[in-house]
């Protein structure tokens, strides 16, 4: 399995991010994208990615970007530091970015502006991005559109089937959460992620949030962490009506495409065996 997304920069895992790493890696995690979510995180996510990886962990890769939350507190030569580190191969997308519209942490102009540049960016770069939409109403695909071909992936999807059905037309890939895990919240999910074609799916923690409600015995905290994506995995399927092995397999693949995962990988990093 290939978690797509989780912020091992957090001050949560602090205290033990290296059992953290090799939980995942006994889990069948071979390899995770760490996400940057402004310049400094970025950074952070960048010096993870190039540390070879310790004896039964995944190796590591990240993503460079600013989030839609940070986008007023962006400094002058902001998208240049972010070009900086993208250059490097380990950094495999640009983002975390996008259009929150659920809390407007920063106002919707900046949002748009920090977005627009971070896809132009992308473009002129050749690399994926990493996308955020919360409640944007249709205008985070609106500007993906505006932008040009891009690859991308939606990620920790939580829209509407207006807004999967525009996704998918636009080529996009889908990236799956714990959310789907979530009796209430994720029914609605765990229904539109059966029409996604499997050459589109992804699945990813977003550790430390979204822990899967599902996991049994009920971890000690509330804290999520990339050992968990097998509950991803297993409900993914469980609406999909496919084994566990297939969706992790193929969701895998598909990490690898989009990523480029193969060309970025360090000469050190030797993949774990991905469980069944």
């Amino acid at each position: 399995m290939i978690d797509i997304g989780a912020n091992l920069t957090s001050g949560a895992f602090d205290p033990d991010r290296g059992d953290v790493l090799r939980r995942a890696g006994a889990a069948g995690v071979r390899a995770i994208i760490v996400t940057g979510t402004s310049v400094a995180a970025s950074r952070q996510a960048l010096e993870l990615a190039r540390a070879p990886p310790a004896a039964g962990q995944p190796r590591l890769y990240a993503t460079a970007g600013v989030h839609p939350h940070d986008a007023e507190a962006v400094a002058d030569g902001w998208l240049e530091e972010i070009a900086e580190l993208a250059a490097d191969p380990q950094v495999v997308a640009i983002g975390e970015t996008g259009l929150d519209y659920h809390r407007n942490y920063s106002t919707p102009a900046a949002q748009r502006r920090v977005f627009e540049q971070q896809l132009a960016l992308a473009a002129d770069l050749g690399k994926p991005v990493f996308v955020h939409d919360r409640d944007s109403r249709g205008e985070t695909a609106r500007c993906l559109a505006a932008a040009g071909p891009l690859a991308c992936v939606v990620h920790c999807f939580t829209g509407t089937a207006d807004d999967l059905d525009r996704y998918l037309a636009d080529g996009h890939h889908i990236g799956v959460t714990g959310w789907i895990c979530d009796e209430r919240r994720g029914r609605e999910l765990c229904r539109l992620v059966a029409e996604v074609p499997h050459e589109r799916l992804l699945i990813e923690t977003d550790a430390p949030f979204l822990l899967p409600r599902t996991i049994t015995p009920k971890p000690r905290t509330r804290r999520n962490e990339p050992a968990f994506l097998p509950w991803v995995a297993r409900r993914v399927a469980e609406c999909r009506d496919e084994p566990p092995a297939a969706v992790a397999a193929y969701t895998a693949e598909n990490a690898e495409r989009l990523f480029g995962l193969g060309e970025a990988e360090a000469p050190s990093a030797a993949p774990a065996t991905p469980a069944a």
